[in-house]
């Protein structure tokens, strides 16, 4: 088996010593994954979701997955209200694929960020 490091390209991942993903056949692991894109994050809990799992669709894709693929998910939002927020989102997102799903509400490393998704995916 071989493992795949996938990069998003943050600074942060070498600063970390992390991976936006990881693949290793026949599974895809993305680590928590936020709202940002080129620095900048949405006020809106909603649009930070998208923009996650947008995020995690690019590192799948990266790893041979996609969002079909996804077996586990794992949302962590900074306030309780903000599941029914996200819960359409991810419903667009995995309607069909219905794979196991926790949140939790936490805190989370920025205090701009208000949801943070992690994926594993079983590619098919």
């Amino acid at each position: 088996m071989t493992r795949q490091l996938i990069s998003s390209g943050s600074a942060f991942e070498e600063i970390a010593g992390y991976s936006r993903a990881v693949a290793q056949d026949p599974w895809v692991f993305v680590s928590g994954t936020s709202g940002y894109k080129n620095g900048e994050i949405s006020d809106d809990v909603a649009e930070q979701a998208r923009q996650a799992l947008d995020t995690i669709a690019q590192a799948l894709a990266q790893g041979g997955a996609s969002l079909k693929d996804v077996v586990r998910v794992r949302a962590f939002v900074t306030e309780a209200s903000f599941f029914e927020r996200i819960a359409p989102v991810l419903g667009e997102a995995f309607r069909g694929v219905r794979p196991a799903n926790t949140t939790v509400v936490t805190g989370l490393v920025d205090p701009k960020m208000k949801v943070e998704i992690e994926v594993t995916a079983l590619k098919s």
